[in-house]
């Protein structure tokens, strides 16, 4: 795994500003917010996407994101947020590193650097049948 910001924020040779950290899970305010009490969410464990992470980091970022959540909206005034998480290039990653942003949102406030464009398109029940199937076969191995 490539050497990364967040490697280095682990081992505390970059200060940060913790928010929560315990044996698998750090959480930091972001250095470029894109608002007020944007944090971001890291596995300890060194993996670039979520799918390679194991079992035990991802419960441990599953069980702290909902109170990282409620204490981002409580301490901020926030009543709504983002939580983003991208793996790989193709999908804008841009530290090879798990990480969740937690993105607080304020009424009127523009979307900060943040675009949102969601372009459905229907499933086709045929395919949708067979690809249903193969993630499901695929789970259950």
């Amino acid at each position: 795994m490539p050497e990364t910001v967040f490697a280095r924020i682990i081992r505390g040779e970059i200060p940060c500003h913790r928010v929560y950290e315990d044996d698998r899970v750090l959480a930091f305010l972001d250095a470029n917010p894109l608002s007020r009490g944007h944090v971001l969410v890291i596995p300890k464990e060194p993996a670039e996407t979520l799918d390679a992470l194991s079992d035990e980091s991802a419960a441990a970022l599953g069980r702290i994101l909902p109170r990282i959540c409620r204490a981002v909206l409580h301490a901020t005034g926030a009543k709504a947020f983002n939580v983003l998480q991208n793996n790989g290039p193709d999908a804008h990653q841009a530290v090879m590193h798990v990480h969740f942003h937690v993105i607080p949102r304020f009424p009127g406030e523009s979307a900060g650097g943040l675009g949102i464009v969601w372009r459905p398109h229907p499933l086709d029940t045929t395919d949708g049948a067979a690809l249903a199937a193969a993630i499901a076969a695929e789970l259950a191995v």
